[in-house]
């Protein structure tokens, strides 16, 4: 997700607004976080888990200069969460200490 910095503006919709089959107007919140290549897989995996809804409410709470990191925390949870649906992120988690001999 966090490659996916500046979608939007090429004139076709957004990865968010792609998958969700709708314009993506001026000002999406989406835009400058999911271009429209890659970011349409990233946020299909957000969707399924957070719902659009409650990420675009959590984005607008978020200041401007925070909001990219935020995305990427939820786009990594989102996948863990994909992956692992009992533990998700805490999976990984739970495995570095055995990373470290």
């Amino acid at each position: 997700c966090s490659s996916d910095l500046g979608g939007g503006g090429g004139g076709g919709p957004c990865g968010a607004c792609k998958f969700l089959r709708r314009k993506c107007v001026a000002g999406c919140i989406f835009a400058p976080y999911f271009d429209s290549e890659q970011g349409a897989a990233h946020f299909a995996a957000v969707h399924k888990v957070f719902g659009a809804s409650n990420v675009s409410k959590l984005l607008h709470h978020i200041p401007v200069h925070k909001r990219l990191d935020a995305v990427v925390t939820i786009c990594f949870e989102a996948q863990a969460r994909l992956r692992d649906p009992i533990y998700g992120c805490v999976a990984h988690i739970f495995a570095l200490p055995h990373q470290v001999v």
